[in-house]
C-alpha cells in the first residue's frame, strides 16, 4: 500500500515517502470511521447525558452503589457503552505494530524521496525530536476534545487529568526511537481522528427523546 500510494505522488511530480504515509493513514482512518464514528458518537451521547448523571449522583449521594446502579440503568436506556473508547486503541495496535515493521524493513526504492522536510530519512527516528513532540501535541489535541465530562465525581475527575497529560507524554516519549514515518502516521491520526469528534459534537446534541429514555 505505501508503494501504491508513493506511485501517486510520483504521478504527480512530487515523489515523496511522507506524503505516501499520510495518504495511507487518511484512507486507514476513513477503513476505521465506522467504528470511530460510533466510539465518538458514545462519548458525545456521554456529555449530553451529563446533567442527569449529575441529578442521580446527587438524589443518592448517601448510597453510592444505587447511585452506580442508577447510572448504568441510565447508559443502558440512552445505549452508552462507557468503553467504547478502548476498541478503537485495539484496533489500532496490530496496524501500528505492522506499520512499524514495515517502516523498519521497507525498501525505499528511490532514497531521495525518503527524506521528508527535516527528516533525512523516514526509516530512522527524527534527529531533532520535532515528530516525537509532535506526536504528544496531536495525541493531546485528541484527548482533548474526545474525552468526555467526569460530573461530579473527583476521582474520576483526577484520573482523567492524569491520564489526558500522562499519555501524550508517555507516547510522545517511546516514539522518540521510532522510525520517523511511523510518527507522521500516528500525528496525522491523531490530527484526523480529532477532526472527527469536532465534526461530531457540531452535530445536533441528541434526537428529541433520546436522552434519559423519555
Amino acid at each position: 500500500m505505501l508503494s501504491f500510494f508513493y506511485g501517486i505522488t510520483k504521478t504527480l511530480g512530487i515523489p515523496s515517502y511522507g506524503l505516501a504515509i499520510i495518504f495511507l493513514t487518511l484512507v486507514i482512518k476513513i477503513v476505521l470511521y465506522p467504528l470511530s464514528y460510533k466510539q465518538m458518537h458514545s462519548m458525545k451521547k456521554m456529555q449530553d447525558i451529563q446533567p442527569k448523571v449529575k441529578e442521580l449522583q446527587e438524589k443518592y449521594k448517601k448510597n453510592p452503589e444505587k447511585a452506580n446502579q442508577a447510572i448504568m440503568e441510565l447508559y443502558k436506556e440512552n445505549k452508552v457503552n462507557p468503553m467504547s473508547g478502548c476498541l478503537p486503541l485495539l484496533v489500532q495496535m496490530p496496524i501500528l505494530i505492522a506499520l512499524f515493521q514495515a517502516l523498519r524493513d521497507f525498501v525505499y526504492v528511490d532514497p531521495a524521496a525518503a527524506k521528508f522536510l527535516w527528516v533525512p530519512h523516514l526509516k530512522d527516528p527524527d534527529p531533532y525530536y520535532i515528530i516525537p513532540v509532535l506526536v504528544a501535541l496531536t495525541t493531546y489535541l485528541q484527548s482533548k476534545v474526545t474525552t468526555p465530562a467526569s460530573g461530579d465525581n473527583p476521582a474520576a475527575e483526577q484520573t482523567q487529568k492524569m491520564m489526558l497529560y500522562f499519555m501524550p507524554l508517555f507516547i510522545g516519549y517511546i516514539s522518540l526511537n521510532f522510525p520517523a514515518g511511523l510518527g507522521i502516521y500516528w500525528t496525522f491520526f491523531s490530527i484526523f481522528g480529532a477532526l472527527q469528534q469536532l465534526y461530531i459534537n457540531r452535530q445536533p446534541a441528541m434526537q428529541k427523546g433520546e436522552v434519559g429514555g423519555k
